[in-house]
């Protein structure tokens, strides 16, 4: 493949074992299970790692923590933060912003999610409603942060690879016989730090980006090699809608990823339906999109493979119709 873009620095495995220590301060470590009916689905042995159950009940909450208390240490003349999300992004912020003293503004696109709005604001962030998707959100950080001076938090950045890496560090040394683990991809610091510890221990686990068909810009982008913007339509997977991939993660994951792969709405929704069933547990939408993608890919994922409920932050009356046949019904 003819790669246009270039590969951004990975942390390497002690710098993920440090900001593991940052995480544990705030929270324990998350469980990975296999759980028999997720493997009579698939037929195959499938590890599911519980990102849903962190104090935010998503991933990010470890970039964040990671980043505030660099924040803190390192500028401490940073009082106010300004970020841009979809949700679980901002509450990541927000908690790892009252535990470090910092204020915390976030802009959502209009027609975001309530609950997660409401859990933002609860966490003690303000939020700010601009623009129709998470793009135009991001944009109008900048703006923001120019105009007030505050410091913007990017939607990528190394920093927050390092802390959301940390998962992948519990995962991958408890479950190192995965052929193939599947990870959703919305900006890419998830499977930036899938690839980093994957990498850091030497293990032949193929890395599987996993995005929704209706917001397919990081899976057009890595098969051209250059960032290729792409309108994010999905109705049910907003932790992916992404319309502009970060040309650093970009050049991660097409180094270091085996493929990306496309999942239907309804195979998400499906997939949230089978976790809520087999296993209990709530899943958003990309939150269940790498299970939707592992559950169509059995002929090429192997015997042994994992994916990450990498977040649980879905609305009440959206879980109950996707409950009920799917969001149209």
């Amino acid at each position: 493949m003819a790669t246009e873009v270039m590969r951004g620095s990975l942390p390497g495995l002690d710098e993920i074992e440090a900001a593991a220590e940052v995480v544990y301060a705030s929270m324990p470590a998350t469980p990975q299970y296999s759980w028999p009916l997720i493997n009579e689905r698939a037929g195959a042995e499938v590890w599911v790692k519980h990102e849903n159950h962190t104090p935010v009940g998503a991933f990010k909450v470890r970039g964040g923590l990671v980043y505030m208390d660099w924040l803190r240490r390192e500028r401490p003349e940073v009082k106010t933060v300004v970020s841009a999300t979809r949700g679980n992004h901002g509450q990541s912020m927000a908690y790892a912003g009252a535990k470090n003293g910092i204020g915390v503004v976030i802009v959502v696109p209009f027609g975001n999610s309530r609950e997660k709005n409401r859990a933002m604001r609860a966490l003690g962030a303000e939020v700010v409603e601009h623009g129709e998707d998470f793009q135009a959100a991001s944009e109008y950080c900048v703006e923001l942060a120019r105009e007030r001076g505050w410091h913007r938090v990017p939607s990528y950045d190394r920093r927050l690879v390092t802390g959301v890496g940390t998962y992948a560090l519990e995962m991958l040394r408890g479950c190192p016989a995965l052929e193939t683990i599947y990870v959703p991809v919305g900006m890419g610091s998830g499977i930036s730090g899938v690839i980093a510890v994957r990498d850091g221990l030497g293990l032949a686990t193929k890395v599987v980006g996993v995005v929704s068909r209706g917001a397919p810009a990081q899976a057009l982008s890595f098969a051209a090699g250059r960032v290729v913007e792409h309108a994010a339509v999905t109705a049910i997977a907003d932790g992916v809608a992404c319309r502009k991939p970060d040309e650093e993660a970009l050049g991660i994951l097409v180094a270091g990823a085996d493929r990306v792969v496309e999942v239907e709405d309804a195979a998400v929704e499906a997939a949230m339906r089978a976790y809520f069933a087999d296993t209990h547990n709530v899943a958003e939408g990309a939150g269940a999109i790498g299970l939707a993608a592992l559950l169509q890919d059995r002929e090429r994922g192997g015997r042994v493979v994992g994916t990450v409920l990498c977040g649980g932050n879905v609305d009440s009356d959206v879980f109950a119709r996707v409950l009920a046949g799917g969001v149209g019904a």
